[in-house]
């Protein structure tokens, strides 16, 4: 059975060439899956999304959204899904292209529209003696053959 541990955790994510500079402070749940592979599942506060109605009218619905990354010293991968119709899936590796993969839902939940783009993770740094208490990934995205920025993930967790 898997330990868990609750946390207090910041997730910031910055552009070191454009004006991208975003963080989140809010809880999380620590799984371990074995000594050093682990699950992090972070309370992402609600969002509101309008929502169309037909006809012209709007309204506004409350979207559910579960971050979640998985863990290890080698690789990471952090995707976003839930109710809201807005989600992805990030996969990096030190030394290789990785994808990261994007999709829109329609009302249905369905996949109504999906891209993908390459990223290369120049460094993955993970920290802490028996639980992770630090990661700091930097990776460049790609469209094809044009580069779309180069980014840092920062990921602190408390104890």
């Amino acid at each position: 059975m898997p330990i868990n541990h609750h946390r207090p955790v910041s997730l910031s994510l910055m552009s070191t060439d454009l004006p991208i500079d975003s963080t989140l402070e809010t809880s999380g749940t620590l799984y371990q899956k074995d000594r050093s592979r682990f699950d992090l599942l972070l309370n992402q506060p609600d969002s509101p999304q309008s929502v169309d109605q037909g006809e012209g009218s709007s309204a506004v619905e409350t979207a559910r959204h579960m971050l979640w990354l998985e863990i290890s010293p080698a690789r990471v991968i952090m995707s976003l899904q839930g109710n809201g119709k807005f989600c992805y899936r990030h996969f990096w590796e030190p030394g290789i292209y990785g994808l990261s993969r994007y999709w829109l839902n329609d009302n249905r939940g369905e996949i109504a529209n999906a891209f993908r783009l390459r990223n290369y993770t120049r460094r993955l740094q993970l920290e802490g003696e028996t639980l992770p208490e630090y990661l700091r990934i930097e990776y460049e995205l790609w469209s094809g053959k044009v580069q779309l920025g180069n980014y840092i993930l920062n990921l602190e967790i408390y104890h």
